[in-house]
């Protein structure tokens, strides 16, 4: 009897052990899906592709790149909001989407808390004070000097309203005691065009949206909006140190989510195999070109992050009175 028991036992925690391994595979098992409210070419595009080639090799299996940009990035939301919480549909979006249009928009088609988990980090850009090359502005203080002396006719440019340009704008705004014009574009060449020739008097971009420009000497770069130069524009002051408000930075970050529910496992893979990639020395290099920082962090950091972008947001855009609905 004790034999047969014995054997009845081991039966027993050997089945238990094979459904455990069954109900576990190593993630990910199948192809993984990455939806994109970007163009094909776009920075976070290009980002995207380059860091899932890395997470392919490591994972074993393709991961899968689909651009669905337009609607305010709601399509490609929308897309993952609706996958299965299995991890293997994500979507790649910035801080604009997760804690800005919260603010700006009564009724959303998601809710950034509810229906998403904060999966990895990727990367941040800060954005440099753009100027034409013939603008006679050396520094931040000689703009601020300009716009108290203009009372409101100075210009600057944006991609639209409630963009993050236009809300560091208000922001910037705010801590300098000026009130400027706004002139939105709907495309970006068209709007640092604009600078160029002296259209609009500044703007904010990024070293992705205005190298060529800057290298063809069309444009200047009076500040970095950032606590410390890029090393590629080593030159370039901070807004700090070009005369402008202390600690003022404008930045966005862009990160992946995955729908909510998604296995703790599945989130610690993606973040561990994210983290990895960006640490490769020809992903940084890539960043560098774009000035792009690469932002290896937790996801609990990411959940943080959106906490606290979300709060800094709802306070400018409240003071602002900007509403997009």
């Amino acid at each position: 009897m004790k034999i047969i028991l014995r054997g009845a036992a081991a039966f027993v925690l050997a089945l238990g052990a094979g459904h455990a391994g069954a109900q576990a595979p190593a993630y990910p098992s199948k192809p993984v899906r990455v939806v994109l409210p970007y163009s094909v070419g776009s920075g976070p595009d290009a980002v995207t592709r380059l860091v899932g080639e890395k997470l392919s090799k490591a994972w074993g299996q393709p991961l899968i790149v689909e651009n669905k940009p337009g609607a305010n990035g709601w399509l490609a939301i929308g897309d993952v909001k609706r996958a299965a919480p299995d991890g293997l549909s994500l979507v790649v979006v910035d801080n604009t989407h997760m804690t800005l249009h919260p603010h700006l928009y009564k009724k959303l088609p998601f809710d950034p808390a509810a229906d998403f988990e904060p999966a990895s980090p990727v990367y941040t850009t800060n954005f440099f004070i753009v100027v034409s090359a013939k603008s006679p502005w050396n520094n931040v203080a000689d703009l601020i000097a300009d716009a108290k002396a203009k009372g409101g006719n100075q210009t600057y440019g944006t991609w639209g309203l409630g963009s993050v340009a236009h809300i560091g704008a208000s922001m910037f705004q705010t801590q300098t005691g000026t009130h400027m014009t706004h002139v939105p574009f709907k495309e970006l060449p068209q709007l640092y065009t604009a600078v160029a020739t002296g259209e609009v008097d500044w703007a904010f971009g990024t070293a992705a949206t205005v190298a060529q420009l800057y290298q063809a000497k069309k444009v200047k770069l009076l500040a970095l909006a950032a606590p410390k130069r890029l090393a590629l524009y080593d030159g370039v002051p901070t807004v700090s140190e070009a005369g402008g408000p202390a600690n003022f930075e404008l930045k966005t970050w862009v990160a992946l989510f995955a729908p909510k529910g998604t296995p703790k496992a599945a989130i610690d893979a993606i973040n561990s195999g994210v983290a990895k990639a960006v640490a490769e020395p020809d992903v940084r290099k890539q960043f560098d070109t774009f000035g792009f920082e690469a932002w290896p962090a937790s996801a609990a950091d990411l959940a943080q992050a959106v906490k606290a972008d979300t709060r800094r947001f709802e306070s400018v855009v409240k003071l602002a009175n900007i509403t997009l609905d």
